[in-house]
């Protein structure tokens, strides 16, 4: 359920958003976004690279950050603003978890959200520091 912009507060955030990204969603993503690195999709080319499987693409985690919040704020919401830093990457078959909180409202009623994307199996940091801008329009 979404929620008003007048009853958002400091301190208040999105509902938790886990969501596991497994080797088909990542060659459906290649797909729709025409990026076809064979670094997310293909487990000979990253194993010949010493790396545990394919990775997932950097940009999944902004669609993840804005679903958290539209999904939250609902359809009025619109993002000025989106920003995100990768820290460390995540691997096909691996669930991540996306949380955030509220940090400012300003007197022209945007709202300013921190958040960051965690893989809760051994806590390592994706995404962070990570948050959105946000206005409510008619």
């Amino acid at each position: 359920m979404s929620v008003a912009a007048r009853s958002v507060t400091v301190g208040e955030g999105p509902p938790v958003l886990e969501r596991r990204i497994d080797l088909p969603d990542m060659i459906a993503y290649a797909g729709a976004t025409w990026d076809w690195h064979r670094l997310h999709y293909d487990p000979e080319y990253v194993n010949a690279r010493g790396l545990p499987g394919p990775v997932v693409d950097g940009q999944v985690f902004g669609a993840l950050l804005a679903e958290q919040i539209q999904d939250w704020l609902g359809p009025r919401a619109r993002l000025r603003r989106l920003h995100f830093r990768f820290r460390n990457p995540v691997f096909a078959g691996e669930t991540v978890r996306c949380t955030g909180a509220v940090s400012k409202i300003d007197i022209g009623g945007l709202i300013v959200v921190e958040q960051r994307v965690e893989v809760p199996a051994d806590g390592r940091v994706a995404v962070a520091p990570a948050g959105a801008t946000v206005e409510f329009g008619p």
